[in-house]
């Protein structure tokens, strides 16, 4: 709560007029900051662009693998972990994340079948849970072993993975 109150550059009974404990101001950090870094990493690219394929290789490319983002690992990850376990509202939360990427995920691989982009024998919902789960998995293995050479070897398999969902041109019949 210290580095919180210096950073913040408030007083402790200013925090509390707007927080009623730790846990509504880590609920607050999970419904604005967090959420709105989804958005702007995954959701916004997957329900913008034309080619969810190339939405999802953009956002695992744009991943940064500098030292102290690998150290750090990821935060709605860490709150998921740390939190879930001991704190039903930090559960929930979390889990509403979750589940809003991976319904807009599945949503956008959906769109691209429709479109012709992506195989039509990929299963979006369970195709949409897998990414989610490698990336935070990569992410969390880095951050355990703090290597970026683990990070970058993940990003570029799930490259590779996200080609293979692509649709092959078949040949147009005369």
């Amino acid at each position: 709560m210290d580095a919180i109150l210096a950073t913040a550059g408030v007083t402790k009974g200013a925090l509390y007029h707007h927080f009623e404990n730790k846990d509504a101001l880590g609920y607050a950090v999970i419904d604005e900051v967090i959420t709105d870094l989804t958005y702007k990493k995954w959701l916004t690219p997957l329900q913008v662009g034309e080619d969810p394929i190339d939405a999802l290789i953009g956002v695992v490319q744009s991943t940064s693998v500098k030292p102290e983002d690998v150290r750090c690992g990821c935060a709605l990850n860490n709150l998921s972990q740390e939190m879930s376990p001991v704190d039903e509202g930090f559960r929930t939360r979390t889990a509403k994340i979750f589940a809003l990427w991976t319904d807009t995920m599945a949503s956008a691989l959906r769109r691209g079948q429709q479109q012709g982009l992506v195989k039509s024998g990929v299963d979006p919902g369970e195709t949409a849970t897998f990414l989610i789960a490698t990336y935070e998995g990569y992410l969390s293995l880095a951050k355990n072993s703090q290597d970026a050479r683990l990070l970058r070897a993940g990003l570029r398999a799930m490259k590779r993975y996200l080609e293979s969902l692509r649709a092959t041109a078949e040949p147009k019949a005369a």
